[in-house]
């Protein structure tokens, strides 16, 4: 047995008291970082609905539909005449195809309008870019320029800051900035996906392990750092898992680049080990998880066993749904639609997301 002079023992108690106190210091601040957005300088809206959406997550389930550039926003409305109610997340993607196609890059100004206007209604905007290779122009197809590739040195040089690939990525970057800016000027917080479905090998951005997050990582400096885009919440959003489709976390850009973690789901049918991955990286991370994009809605029972689904979002047009599963899902009580959410139940208010206080 060791003993210690009483002197020593007092400095080692004024030691340990001190060193739990860090620790505990230490788990309060991981703790509130967990509901601060990446962003080091966020928009009060921003901030508020992350905080709202970090409130019902595990608890409940938004719904959303995305709406194509071509159609506006027409499916609102075909959601409301199935089910008698709207969903709480409206989503568009900014295109890349030819004016007057399905998702045709002279929409964008009309994608911003109406994303003002719903936002004012009380919805809440979710957007997207299927961005073009930085060797291309806009416009092109979607076979051609999206799921075209980059050769091992185009890589390399549009990842060598300043080179002549580079600043043209910079270009492209910047066209969509503007069109951001415009909904930071209107005080609009963007739920913001980029370069989504990376652990597949269908886009020019995908199964580019090391590029991809450098590539993330960029866009996130251009729009933040550069352009001082303060009202985006940024998703990382990966592909289901399935044959040929690498893991949810292979292309992680890291924790100070990510606020949600969602992943698509088309062919699997929400299986139990899709589910199961994703909620691991989400736990390591301390990120909530949400489905960027489904083809069929998860059912009622589905949500029940798989409660951490932030929201869904329907990518397909509603009425290819069967009626009756469909109504089912908006009729439950876990699940969010636009009447459900707190800034819409006062009578005709100029609706803004509820503004906290630090």
């Amino acid at each position: 047995m060791i003993i210690l002079p009483k002197s020593m023992k007092i400095n080692l108690k004024i030691t340990l008291v001190a060193l739990l106190v860090a620790l505990c210091q230490f788990h309060l601040q991981a703790q509130n970082d967990s509901t601060k957005l990446v962003n080091p300088k966020p928009s009060d809206e921003a901030k508020a609905l992350y905080a709202y959406l970090l409130s019902i997550s595990g608890k409940k389930t938004l719904a959303g539909q995305h709406c194509p550039p071509l159609l506006a926003d027409t499916r609102l409305s075909v959601v409301h005449r199935k089910t008698k109610q709207y969903p709480a997340l409206f989503g568009q993607d900014f295109g890349f195809s030819y004016p007057g196609y399905w998702d045709g890059i002279n929409y964008r100004q009309q994608i911003v309008d109406n994303a003002i206007r719903r936002h004012e209604q009380g919805f809440i905007i979710s957007l997207m870019w299927h961005a073009v290779p930085p060797t291309m122009d806009e416009p092109v197809s979607f076979e051609e320029g999206i799921q075209g590739s980059l050769s091992p040195s185009q890589w390399e040089e549009l990842l060598t800051e300043g080179s002549p690939l580079n600043e043209r990525w910079k270009s492209q970057v910047d066209v969509i900035a503007w069109f951001l800016k415009q909904l930071k000027y209107a005080k609009v917080p963007v739920i913001w996906r980029p370069y989504h479905e990376m652990n597949g090998g269908w886009f020019w951005w995908g199964k580019k392990k090391g590029e991809y997050q450098e590539l993330y990582r960029m866009l996130f400096d251009r729009l933040v750092k550069f352009h001082k885009l303060n009202n985006l919440i940024w998703v990382y959003n990966t592909n289901e898992i399935k044959l040929g489709v690498d893991g949810h976390e292979v292309y992680y850009p890291g924790d100070e680049y990510v606020d949600i973690i969602a992943t698509d789901v088309y062919r699997t049918g929400y299986n139990e080990a899709n589910y199961k991955q994703l909620t691991q990286l989400a736990q390591k991370s301390n990120k909530p998880i949400a489905l960027g994009e489904v083809g069929i809605p998860p059912s009622v029972e589905i949500l029940k066993n798989q409660p951490k689904w932030l929201w869904f979002m329907k990518w397909d047009d509603p009425g290819s749904d069967d009626p009756k599963r469909f109504g089912k899902l908006y009729e439950s009580e876990n699940v969010l639609k636009l009447s459900d959410l707190p800034w819409t139940k006062e009578k005709n208010p100029r609706l803004h997301y509820p503004v906290l206080k630090d």
